[in-house]
């Protein structure tokens, strides 16, 4: 049996946002070597690599194009197979990714990048609802603690939740290492 044909998504993995005052660089260090491991996995399986930024112009803050922050985050300035600028907080509503996926014969996506429960979650929705298989792969996902109603969520918190209720509805979850064991299986 062969596998369908994958693309990673390196969402937002962007300079935007340690500008932000919620950036915890402690969890962007635990965060960095799991999100470089599966990049450079997917570049040594021939998986093509789509990178997605998030723009909001006129925002005059850290996603403001003006700002010179809409880059790719120091590290991670690889080259990949494509780039899509997106304004929605899903990679799909207003980009052509889909038709660029379609295009080239892939049917499963794996997901990584930042905020985890934020453009990472929405993207994985919607892909699915758009038929494609998804693979989350959330240790290389990252978000930050988050406050409401006095209550802080720790980012292992919102990763939980995430994983809660995106598993067996809209994607399956993976950690790096088993999503770079399964790329590196051969492919019959």
């Amino acid at each position: 049996m062969t596998q369908p044909k994958t693309a990673l998504l390196l969402i937002d993995v962007q300079a935007s946002f340690p500008a932000r005052d919620y950036w915890v660089e402690s969890l962007a260090q635990a965060w960095r070597p799991k999100q470089r491991a599966v990049l450079n996995a997917a570049q040594t399986n021939d998986i093509p690599v789509v990178r997605i930024l998030h723009e909001a112009p006129g925002s005059q803050g850290a996603f403001d194009p003006d700002g010179g922050l809409i880059r790719p985050l120091d590290d991670f300035n690889d080259e990949v197979a494509v780039t899509f600028q997106k304004r929605a907080h899903n990679a799909f509503s207003d980009t052509s990714l889909e038709s660029w996926l379609r295009e080239r014969g892939i049917e499963r996506l794996a997901i990584s990048g930042i905020r985890t429960e934020q453009c990472c979650e929405t993207t994985a929705r919607v892909a699915s609802d758009l038929g494609f298989s998804v693979d989350f792969i959330s240790d290389a996902t990252l978000t930050f603690p988050m406050t409401r109603h006095g209550i802080t969520w720790s980012a292992d918190d919102i990763k939980a939740r995430t994983e809660l209720v995106l598993e067996d509805r809209f994607a399956r979850i993976i950690s790096t290492q088993d999503m770079i064991n399964e790329w590196q299986t051969p492919r019959e």
